[in-house]
């Protein structure tokens, strides 16, 4: 069993304690590896060392930071291979979808801002005032364990675009990938003291780095209640902060939608990497009039995601990333039950032949209550509700009755009556008629409870730049209040 170390300084270092975080296979229930359970000095070493190289780095030039950033772009490339076998180790990630989404997205995040950096400068003119946009400083990122590579290149590369300096808390459930990227920043070159990283838990380092004095931002992907922390805590220093917190999407099927596509991809939607996507369509929001057919398409689709080995390239549905997520899932499926839903295909057994391993068996309701327990709160897994509406206007409601706000999708064979649909969903990300991927050049992030800030694109860039008005007399006399 290796233990994975901390960098800082560029320099591969242990921790100032003895403690670990064993890392299990979510599949085999192995233990696999071990990281650091850092502590409040480790944060403190990190937070120093990025704090005397922000100067620095702030004055590299736009050229300097995308040749950096394209080395490390190189370095994801070559290394693409063991990031997705790490990933599917670590979170149970299907090797089908780790190579085509885990391993991809981080390479395609570093080369939006190698793109950008060789654009236009921030600089802008009104009148005699010049509009400067500069480094916020230095930046706290905390990010999750389900897309544990791409959460943090979604951060760490517009913070290093922007010219400030980040210290990285990655998840401790999932963290293996972590020791492939500080290899690839490593031989990129960047600066000592420039990227940081320290492993262990939220209690401890998490809320260590977010509270520290010298951290000037905190962004943050995870849970509402860990968010709401987060908040609570930086606000004490008055940081910047950006939350990528839950989502409970909803995927409205209109009177005339392709009931057969849109099922068909909805099921695949709400059930990629296991459920555990924040973004995943887990309310499927259905004429009332034709729910036993939906039914019956959605029953047909999620038995075909029968959960196997993960390393199996034919496996569309690995298992979940941990025990405690596994019991909260089954939890939830013993709740639905409860509530009167009814069970379509599924339920809180263990998968035939999967005793073994973090499993849970695709799962659907039917007649779901909009305000039910299950259509209204995060589960993070294979267990997709579908809830029956009587009109448009009534469709809308449902979608929107969460405290959730990320993201959406709408079908309907009128692409004006989806639009209307669309403009009244209460999310930041709608998709119509379709589940391709988003661009990450575009903006992303929710409304409500799911958050506030934007990554990805020029706007990720935005959220890591102060903003400066500066003044010139053009007239070369003096300007003044007298």
């Amino acid at each position: 069993m290796t233990t994975e170390e901390l960098y800082l300084s560029r320099t591969w270092v242990g921790s100032t304690g003895p403690d670990t975080i064993p890392v299990v296979n979510p599949a085999t229930e192995e233990v696999i590896g071990a990281v650091p359970a850092g502590t409040v000095a480790d944060v403190d070493r990190a937070v120093r060392a990025a704090r005397e190289a922000f100067p620095a780095w702030a004055a590299t030039s736009r050229a300097e930071r995308a040749e950096l950033l394209q080395a490390l772009r190189e370095g994801l490339a070559k290394r693409a291979e063991e990031i997705a076998a790490t990933i599917t180790a670590d979170v149970g990630t299907p090797a089908r979808i780790a190579r085509r989404i885990q391993a991809a997205l981080p390479e395609t995040d570093v080369a939006t801002y190698v793109d950008l950096l060789t654009g236009a400068d921030q600089e802008q003119r009104i009148g005699n005032s010049l509009v400067v946009r500069e480094p916020v400083g230095v930046v706290a990122a905390v990010t999750p364990w389900n897309y544990p590579l791409h959460q943090i290149t979604a951060k760490l590369a517009p913070a290093l675009a922007a010219g400030c300096t980040l210290v990285l808390k990655p998840s401790e459930v999932a963290p293996l990938v972590v020791r492939h990227l500080f290899e690839a920043i490593d031989e990129a070159g960047f600066p000592p003291g420039v990227v940081g990283l320290v492993h262990g838990d939220g209690p401890i380092v998490g809320e260590a780095l977010v509270g520290h004095r010298d951290v000037d931002m905190v962004s943050f992907t995870g849970s509402v209640r860990a968010g709401a922390r987060v908040a609570e805590l930086a606000a004490r220093t008055v940081k910047k902060v950006t939350l990528e917190l839950g989502g409970k999407s909803a995927n409205v099927l209109l009177e005339d939608a392709d009931l057969a596509a849109a099922v068909k991809v909805g099921v695949a939607n709400a059930f990629l990497n296991g459920g555990q996507t924040c973004t995943a369509w887990t309310r499927m929001v259905v004429p009332g009039t034709r729910q036993e057919e939906v039914l019956e398409l959605a029953r047909a689709a999620a038995e075909g995601f029968a959960p196997g080995d993960p390393t199996d390239p034919a496996t569309k549905l690995g298992p979940l990333v941990s025990a405690a997520q596994r019991e909260r899932v089954r939890g939830y499926i013993a709740t639905g039950l409860a509530e009167g839903a009814r069970l379509v295909t599924g339920g809180a057994e263990a998968p035939a032949g999967r005793d073994r391993g973090f499993f849970v068996a695709p799962t659907v309701f039917g007649g779901v209550a909009p305000d039910s327990r299950i259509a209204q709160e995060e589960i993070f897994g294979p267990v997709m509700s579908v809830i029956p509406f009587k009109d448009e206007a009534e469709a809308i409601r449902i979608a929107n009755a969460t405290p959730y706000g990320l993201a959406a999708a709408v079908w309907s064979r009128d692409i004006f009556k989806a639009f209307r649909v669309v403009k009244a969903l209460e999310a930041g990300i709608v998709w119509v008629n379709h589940m391709q991927p988003t661009f990450v050049e575009a903006p992303w992030g929710g409304y409500k409870a799911s958050g506030f800030g934007r990554e990805l694109g020029h706007w990720g860039v935005e959220e890591y730049l102060e903003t400066k008005q500066v003044y010139i007399n053009l007239d070369e006399k003096p300007i003044g209040w007298y």
